[in-house]
């Protein structure tokens, strides 16, 4: 004890540690004679108490303003100066987190604090690109050429009651399209790259910051207690710990092996249920697509393209909150029969199967417009059809990028609108409930006693968190999860949507007063633990980085309409060989993407027309020797996608390496500090130990000596 300086041995323990201590106590401590009856956790288990919590400091609301009289606790500390909604522009006060709700919880806001922060930046660059594409969508050649092209026929949209259509007559879809779909598209997509990179890096600085201050530098995770549906499930078989040395049980290989596999099973199973909601959803687009392409309504029909997206997306939506759902029970219901061994095996084993599952689901849809979506439509008269009925969906004119960013932002704005509700408003009408039932419960017995007690009795502070909402079973794998998902929208198809980072932004922002007033007022305070990162979450926001690298490679290759406009402008259009004016140079260019198709029928158009109408492709004409072949742009512009696929792709994951090998994952101030602080300690045990060994010789009565004996 004399190498600790303890002025007040009451205050020595902070809060959330004096509760870990309690909580470790409860959990070695037995009930009865036996082997197995041991700990809070099994008497929770049979049913013997309801809950066991860490009770709240206090109320988190004072009568009195807190800059006059302080505050009353550190949880009224917290309401005040993090939790409450005026609050939003300013730092988090992590270190006091840290010490009311423990090292995870605390670790949680710092990464979601950092997270919100990087991601300012990214909005920004993401506004001007979105405001650069504004700015030239009255000047973009291509859009000009589609609002000025009265005379270009397009072919019938489907096979029934549709009639050829004037290109002219989708001018606002292509200047929209044009808002997405611009020169900055690919700038802003290795720009995200890059930044995801960075953003990971610095976190893995920021977080040894994090745990050099909070003391968990030499910190390893202790030996966790076996759960106890591992112990009674294989109670009979045991094997001696190789670091406690006390026997334990034991889950053979075989079994093992054999509860992975079925549960492996049962995810992919679940994977190709989520296809096949994509199939219905796609199914469900074709025959919107006819519909609404021969509507009435002379609005509807002008706009089919939207209509059938935005129907398609809110109905893809709806599929995607529903099957969440029971994602969450199937991943429940696998990981249990896994049986894993302790409790941070189990969370981490959930995590990554409601990862999976709801990143399939949220992402299957987004995927199948970015990369499948009027790629294998066929031509006119030669069209691939479903079932041998429906005609598959086709791009317009000027591509395919609207769609998706259509697509990315209904669903990002609702599922965001959604969680932030379910977060908030479920646990306050939930408390709200609570509440008066507790009132009417007391007025009842009131009336039942004859008694008129109008002095409210002050519950204690157990009762009053008895009546809170207990933390989600899961921990933090819901708000991490969410987190995510969000983090994979905003990388991976950003080219598609370059707003995506300031939804994101803006999100953030409630989320984090969102969580802390969720944590503070609205749920039981939750068992502190403690954490050196952010778990097997890390790993999954690599995988994102590298897949995000990819996709944006695919997306500004195949769905945009970059390469051919980039292709035609230095192979076909008129600046070549000429100095190069992008606007200038793809004169021509919707004229030289769209094909000439022979219909055979006169339609109630000019003579010259009548027999012809244009699609979106590379084909030969009707009239030449080889009649709607592929013809040698078609050849360019695919061979200049899959090099600018490669190309991207190399330059930027060599970027990203670079960046990452020179951020070192501990700033030299750091190990300098913590240097720094082992030599000071060294010298400070030693100086202690030998005053320590001098003032007992000097009380036996030995000689004293000024030099280490």
């Amino acid at each position: 004890m004399h190498h600790f300086t303890i002025n007040n041995r009451h205050t020595f323990f902070s809060n959330s540690t004096r509760s870990r201590i309690v909580h470790h106590v409860l959990q070695r401590t037995k009930y009865e004679d036996g082997k197995s009856k041991m700990g809070i956790n099994r008497l929770l288990g049979n049913g013997t108490y309801e809950a066991a919590f860490p009770p709240h400091e206090g109320g988190y609301k004072s009568r009195h303003p807190i800059k006059t009289h302080g505050a009353q606790n550190h949880r009224h500390l917290l309401y005040e100066r993090w939790a409450r909604w005026g609050m939003w522009y300013k730092y988090q006060p992590l270190d006091l987190i840290r010490r009311y709700f423990g090292e995870k919880i605390g670790l949680y806001f710092a990464w979601l604090g950092w997270y919100t922060g990087m991601l300012i930046p990214a909005a920004l660059v993401g506004l001007l690109v979105f405001l650069y594409g504004f700015l030239t969508m009255d000047t973009s050649q291509v859009s000009k050429e589609i609002c000025e092209a009265n005379t270009t026929i397009m072919c019938p949209m489907c096979e029934e009651n549709c009639n050829p259509w004037k290109l002219s007559d989708s001018c606002v879809y292509a200047k929209v399209t044009h808002l997405f779909d611009n020169g900055g598209t690919v700038f802003f997509a290795i720009f995200m790259a890059i930044w995801a990179t960075v953003f990971l890096e610095f976190w893995k600085r920021r977080r040894a910051e994090l745990t050099y201050d909070w003391d968990l530098i030499d910190w390893e995770e202790e030996e966790e207690n076996l759960r106890p549906q591992f112990e009674a499930k294989y109670s009979r078989v045991e094997r001696v710990n190789p670091i406690s040395g006390k026997p334990e049980p034991f889950q053979p290989f075989t079994d093992k092996l054999s509860r992975l596999m079925v549960s492996v099973s049962g995810i992919f199973f679940m994977i190709s249920l989520v296809l096949t909601a994509v199939f219905a959803v796609v199914v469900f687009r074709l025959i919107a697509m006819e519909k609404f392409a021969s509507f009435d309504w002379e609005f509807v029909k002008k706009n089919w393209q939207f209509a059938t997206s935005g129907t398609g997306v809110c109905i893809n939506f709806m599929i995607i909150m529903s099957l969440n759902v029971v994602y969450e029970k199937v991943a429940y219901l696998l990981t249990n029969l896994e049986h894993p061994r302790t409790e941070s095996e189990w969370e981490n084993s959930f995590a990554l199967k409601m990862f999976l599952f709801q990143f399939v689901n949220l992402n299957s849809s987004t995927f199948y417009i970015a990369f499948f979506l009027g790629r294998f439509a066929g031509r006119p008269g030669k069209y691939n059809k479903l079932f041998n009925r429906w005609r598959l969906e086709e791009c317009h004119p000027s591509g395919c990028l609207i769609d998706l960013c259509l697509q990315m932002g209904v669903i990002m704005v609702l599922k965001q609108i959604w969680n932030n509700f379910m977060e908030l408003g479920y646990p306050l009408l939930q408390n709200w409930w609570s509440r008066r039932k507790i009132k009417q419960t007391e007025r009842e017995e009131r009336t039942r006693g004859g008694q008129n007690v109008e002095n409210k009795v002050q519950l204690p502070q157990w009762d009053k968190d008895w009546n809170l909402q207990p933390m989600n079973a899961h921990g933090l794998v819901d708000e991490y999860l969410e987190m995510v998902l969000q983090f994979g929208f905003t990388t991976i198809f950003v080219a598609a949507f370059p707003l995506a980072p300031l939804l994101a932004l803006l999100n953030n922002i409630i989320e984090i007063r969102l969580d802390a007033y969720k944590f503070v007022t609205q749920w039981r305070r939750p068992m502190p633990a403690r954490a050196t990162d952010i778990g097997i979450w890390y790993g999954i926001l690599e995988g994102i980085g590298v897949l995000a690298v990819i996709t944006n490679a695919f997306v500004i290759a195949i769905t945009s309409d970059y390469i051919p406009r980039f292709v035609y402008a230095f192979r076909y259009g008129p600046c070549v060989d000429k100095e190069y004016h992008h606007e200038k140079c793809l004169q021509g260019y919707m004229n030289s993407s769209l094909s000439v198709f022979d219909m055979g029928v006169r339609w109630n158009v000019s003579e010259e027309q009548s027999r012809y109408c244009r699609y979106r492709d590379y084909r030969a004409s009707p009239w030449s020797p080889v009649p709607y072949d592929f013809t040698l742009q078609f050849w360019h512009v695919l061979a200049a996608r899959l090099a600018f696929i490669i190309v991207f792709e190399h330059l930027v994951f060599g970027i990203k390496s670079f960046i990452a090998y020179l951020i070192p994952d501990m700033p030299k101030s750091l190990c300098d500090r913590m240097r720094r602080e082992k030599y000071l300690m060294q010298e400070m045990m030693y100086e202690a130990e030998l005053e320590h060994l001098q003032k007992e010789r000097k009380k036996n009565g030995r000689r004293y000596h000024h030099e280490w004996p």
